[in-house]
């Protein structure tokens, strides 16, 4: 692209307060992407998001925003003083069909503000903590056909409050819950009878900032060997949770700058490229934009000073651990980031300027960028056409079956404000469509045919897709890849991950028709045991994907 171009892409990604007609020129300025609006209103802001196994995507805010603008329907109304006598009868979460782009209302009892969650084995959603009464509450959520399933809630899940934690599952099919507002600790879910406690994690206060905690949300990835690593604030360590134990501390991001929440950036593992069985080639971790050291405080006095523009790469299995530093496009705090499925990663919503939190980010960053890993360093991010609707805090973004990823959320708010803000809550949902799903790319697009949707999988096995493709194949571009829906807020996604499975020669078997055998991971630290999308890309166009039980 040409420096002109580029400079106007630039400064439309940014000003979003400019007359529509200019908004209209930007779109041919821009690389490439589509967005789509799908609804105007889904009655609540998406603070939290998570796609289950039947291609529903539960989301929710939290029960004190004041009245939603979606009503329960005929529900019982959430007894609650603050509403009087009749007690709050609109709904905080909502069931979001994508097939028939529609909304249900749910019934959560307690506040999930800022909680964390991980789907399970099952398909269920294990959702946990938040603030006030429901800081130890745990929640569960199955999805069914027939539209009559709810919340239900476990008082004193927790041992300790869950306010801003992070989630994992792990090899052995529980979650682990990890840190939370003043808690150095962690502890497990489902509860083993008699035997589970609340275990201390120093390296939590160590990473909290005597000003300001900037720890919260903190990265949590399940390494191949079985142990996490876990970033918080500016550094990260290996940490093995069954002996308690660091097993590798890792250098601090050059500069010294804040990554997690309120400097609030977000992370990826990269995709893990299967050699075989269960070798993986690398495993490297991504971390992207934030806010400087003291932006919170002088966002809370009214200056907002600009985010970081640079991304941290780092192989956590290589003996001498290295950052290797990259500089975006343009700086962005709050900015999600989207595995897509064929390995490159999406950077979506947030701002240029302030920090997470009530009224603190400014400069909206209305358009993507995606980051292809396996590029050279230098050429691996790309701009992609502009939202008109700013993504500030509490937004979140979540990858589709379809390939498409559904963007929802921003309420930087203490309530609901629609009127005399800068960024008014937005309660609407959008599509945004990577290039790959542009008509150009319909003659490259796989479609698979076996197996189907829903199919079990075991660990190690080898199983033959087969697949068609209307125009040419190109055998050497094709790959299979496997990726674990995550639960997103607060600029990350807990559980995300994507792997490239190792498949055998593509044989052109007629008719437009193709097969090829992958071999599932015999390892649970590589997938831990729950649903996942399985996709078929040729030349970097992906299948819409399937659902396999693992």
């Amino acid at each position: 692209m040409s420096a002109q171009p580029f400079s106007l892409l630039f400064l439309l990604c940014r000003l979003f307060l400019l007359p529509p007609i200019v908004l209209n020129i930007s779109l041919v300025a821009a690389t490439g992407g589509k967005w789509e609006l799908l609804l105007p209103s889904i009655g609540i802001s998406a603070m939290h998001m998570q796609l289950l196994n039947n291609d529903k995507v539960v989301m929710f805010d939290r029960t004190d925003f004041g009245r939603s603008n979606i009503s329960l329907h005929g529900k019982n109304c959430r007894m609650d003083p603050n509403f009087g006598p009749l007690g709050d009868c609109s709904a905080h979460s909502v069931e979001y069909d994508v097939v028939e782009n529609s909304i249900r209302p749910l019934m959560v009892l307690t506040n999930v503000w800022c909680s964390s969650g991980s789907a399970m084995s099952d398909g269920s959603l294990i959702q946990t903590g938040g603030t006030g009464e429901g800081e130890r509450v745990v929640r569960l959520y199955k999805s069914c056909n027939d539209k009559t399933c709810d919340w239900k809630e476990i008082k004193d899940g927790l041992l300790r409050s869950r306010w801003y934690a992070t989630n994992h599952i792990l090899p052995d099919g529980r979650q682990i819950i990890v840190g939370g507002r003043g808690q150095f600790n962690f502890e497990f879910y489902p509860k083993v009878q008699g035997g589970d406690q609340m275990y201390s994690l120093p390296f939590l206060e160590e990473t909290n900032d005597e000003n300001i905690e900037n720890n919260l949300y903190p990265f949590v990835f399940l390494n191949t060997d079985g142990n996490l690593f876990i970033f918080a604030n500016n550094r990260a360590i290996l940490f093995d949770y069954n002996k308690r134990v660091v097993v590798k501390k890792y250098p601090e991001i050059p500069g010294g700058e804040p990554r997690s929440y309120p400097s609030t950036g977000s992370a990826v593992f990269l995709p893990l490229k299967m050699q075989g069985i269960d070798k993986v080639l690398s495993v490297e971790v991504l971390v992207c934009g934030g806010a400087p050291n003291g932006a919170f405080i002088k966002a809370l006095n009214g200056e907002f000073v600009g985010a970081l523009d640079t991304c941290a790469r780092i192989d956590i299995n290589d003996p001498n651990p290295k950052w290797v530093m990259e500089v975006m496009p343009m700086a962005r705090v709050m900015g999600d980031m989207v595995l897509l499925p064929n390995g490159n990663v999406l950077i979506i919503n947030g701002g240029a300027s302030g920090a997470a939190g009530w009224e603190l980010g400014r400069d909206p960053v209305l358009c993507p960028v995606i980051y292809k890993p396996d590029n050279p360093i230098g050429s691996r991010f790309e701009l992609q056409n502009p939202s008109k609707i700013p993504r500030m805090y509490h937004s979140t973004a979540m990858l589709l079956r379809d390939g498409r990823v559904l963007v929802g959320g921003s309420n930087p708010h203490n309530y609901y404000n629609f009127t005399n803000v800068l960024y008014p809550t937005e309660l609407s949902l959008e599509a945004f469509s990577p290039s790959y799903l542009e008509i150009e790319s319909a003659n490259l697009r796989p479609k698979i045919t076996s197996p189907v949707s829903q199919t079990r999988i075991m660990y190690g096995q080898k199983i033959e897709i087969q697949f068609t493709v209307k125009g040419k194949l190109v055998p050497n571009c094709v790959k299979v890849t496997m990726v674990a829906p995550p639960f997103n807020t607060h600029s990350f996604s807990m559980n995300q991950k994507i792997l490239v499975l190792a498949h055998e020669k593509v044989i052109d078997v007629g008719q437009l028709t193709f097969t090829t055998r992958v071999i599932v991971p015999s390892s649970c630290n590589l997938t831990p045991s729950q649903y996942y999308l399985l996709f078929v890309v040729h030349q970097e166009v992906p299948s819409q994907g399937i659902w396999v039980e693992l």
